[in-house]
């Protein structure tokens, strides 16, 4: 392997564990999302140090902070490319874990920790290829923009989507992105590796229930508790199986992978035909229906107390094309 390239993975290893380090936990909340600030600025000295013009600014609240810069190709009259990922992750509870989530230990050949998937890992590594291509000099034939964004976990609206209206600029000449779980690579049999493309995504609708009743004493009979019938809607909620849906980009995957095994795919037992993509069904199940899954409940405030409100969240992802599809 040569050396440069053996140099850059050491490196890239060893920044995604620093990056893990820096608890950058995504409440949701602006008032308790920590972390974004200093991850950005371990990024840009990262970059700096490798002789890059870095831009770092905050996207319309104090501490969410992103980093963009660029390196000039060969043919900037050509269609720069965006390389892009986001500094924030999702809380972690340690107690969950057989490893502290936020230590970025490498042992057992992995590197642990929030972020080591999601997406920390792309992050050490674009600020690896970033710091050797300046580092030996290398010339791109395009543009590339190296961007890292704060708030992706919720929403985007203090990261990708403040700089895209107020500072366009930086991605100016861009054509194509590059961005999290772009592609990965699967292993279809023992001698077959597929590398599979994301052209689209779920759309994230996000739904927050409210149940109302009659506040009352826990020890009396109650026949419009709203705990009971909040529990009720999201039992209904989380139980229910969606329709499955063949979009033409999931027949195609199909119709690719029984060219390249031989494997067939019986549409009327879809669900059960993509089992046998092994531990990647789970991802190709998730492309089969909508989904709605209760991830949050929030009532009362005493054990003897029935509240009068209930709320719970429902994490909804709809399949591309099926909102517009059921609006009309």
């Amino acid at each position: 392997m040569d050396d440069t390239i053996a140099q850059a993975q050491d490196e890239a290893v060893q920044l995604t564990s620093e990056l893990i380090r820096i608890d950058t936990s995504n409440t949701g909340d602006p008032a308790t999302t920590v972390g974004e600030r200093v991850a950005a600025e371990f990024v840009a000295r990262q970059l700096r140090d490798a002789g890059y013009e870095v831009t770092m600014l905050d996207s319309g609240a104090e501490g969410r902070s992103n980093v963009i810069a660029r390196l000039a190709g060969s043919d900037s009259s050509r269609g720069a490319l965006l390389v892009h990922g986001h500094l924030d992750v999702v809380p972690a509870d340690p107690t969950e874990w057989s490893v502290h989530p936020f230590s970025g230990a490498v042992q057992d050949g992995y590197i642990w920790g929030r972020g080591a998937v999601d997406m920390k890992d792309m992050v050490g590594m674009m600020l690896a290829v970033a710091r050797r291509f300046r580092r030996d000099g290398v010339v791109p034939p395009r543009d590339l923009v190296f961007a890292f964004f704060a708030d992706e976990e919720a929403g985007g609206a203090y990261g990708a989507q403040w700089l895209v209206e107020n500072r366009s600029d930086l991605f100016d000449g861009c054509t194509e992105a590059v961005g999290e779980v772009g592609g990965v690579s699967i292993t279809l049999g023992e001698d077959v590796r597929a590398y599979t493309i994301e052209i689209a995504e779920k759309g994230i609708a996000w739904m927050r229930l409210r149940v109302r009743g009659r506040a009352g004493h826990g020890s009396m009979l109650h026949d419009d508790n709203a705990v009971t019938k909040l529990a009720a809607a999201v039992a209904r909620l989380g139980e229910h199986q969606f329709p499955l849906v063949v979009t033409d980009s999931l027949r195609a995957f199909l119709t690719a992978v029984t060219e390249l095994t031989g494997t067939s795919f019986d549409e009327d037992d879809l669900a059960g035909s993509v089992a046998k993509l092994g531990p990647f069904s789970r991802v190709v199940g998730a492309t089969l229906r909508d989904t709605a899954n209760p991830t949050m409940l929030t009532a009362g405030y005493k054990a003897n107390v029935i509240p009068s409100v209930g709320e719970a969240v429902v994490d909804c992802r709809v399949l591309p094309g099926e909102k517009r599809k059921k609006k009309r």
